[in-house]
């Protein structure tokens, strides 16, 4: 395990990296000894900072959700990170790309939940109980580790290579849709650019959330009522440039638009 010292000082490239979209070397090319206890605590070194700051956090995302990103990384189950309310973009509203380092978008089943979840020993049967409704969804995300040479470690510690998103209008009480059966196609200035399945995150998103909640609760976090979950995506993420105009449309849950300039 890495020095808080250590810890402090990439935490430290990682906030500067963000702040002047310049991306750095790969944190695990010069500390081959970090581990995922040390991702996540530089992740929350942050988080905190922001959050002294006035942000507040909204929800999480899953990361590394799909079996073929975690044989890719090595790994046997997800990552996470926090997505605060200064991240949250709009239909109508175009983002700049030139605001991020090398953005991309995931295509994704929001979960917006109506009541808090247990911690430790959450189930996917408590996710249900507690969603209030899916929502179509489009996760922005970006690297600060330079061209997207990452690592499971860089990943986490990049606040899990968070940087937005944004939600269409639609809203779906779980019991009227089957979460593990729902059809998603991306296009991107009118091209279908990418198409999948809900059933690619873990082979049902319910199962991510369930993760989440008893992950998060090892470092003394809680999801609660009014919180956004991103599971992970449905299909591989899309390079995306100033010009860009994405839809992705879901079965039986609407679409979500999401511009850049």
């Amino acid at each position: 395990m890495l020095s808080d010292a250590i810890r402090i000082e990439l935490a430290d490239e990682l906030a500067a990296a963000e702040r002047d979209r310049v991306g750095i070397d790969p944190l695990i090319a010069r500390h081959p000894d970090i581990d995922v206890i040390d991702a996540y605590e530089i992740q929350l070194i942050n988080i905190r900072r922001k959050l002294d700051n006035g942000a507040k956090v909204v929800g999480h995302k899953v990361g590394l959700s799909s079996l073929a990103m975690q044989q890719m990384m090595g790994v046997d189950e997800p990552d996470y990170g926090h997505l605060l309310a200064d991240m949250e973009v709009f239909e109508d509203v175009p983002v700049e790309a030139a605001r991020y380092l090398i953005p991309r978008v995931e295509v994704e089943v929001g979960f917006i939940l109506g009541a808090d979840l247990p911690g430790e020993d959450c189930t996917e049967a408590d996710v249900l109980a507690a969603t209030v409704a899916y929502a179509p969804s489009i996760e922005l995300i970006d690297s600060r580790i330079k061209d997207w040479k990452i690592g499971l470690a860089d990943t986490i510690s990049d606040n899990a290579s968070s940087a937005g998103f944004v939600l269409g209008a639609a809203r779906v009480a779980p019991k009227d849709l089957d979460i593990k059966a729902i059809d998603a196609v991306l296009t991107r200035n009118g091209e279908v650019i990418a198409q999948g399945r809900s059933d690619a995150v873990l082979g049902d998103p319910v199962i991510a959330v369930a993760w989440l909640a008893r992950k998060v609760a090892g470092f003394g976090v809680r999801l609660k009522a009014g919180d956004i979950v991103l599971p992970g995506s449905c299909t591989r993420a899309i390079d995306a440039r100033a010009g860009d105009s994405f839809v992705a449309e879901f079965a039986g849950l609407g679409s979500v638009r999401l511009q850049f300039k």
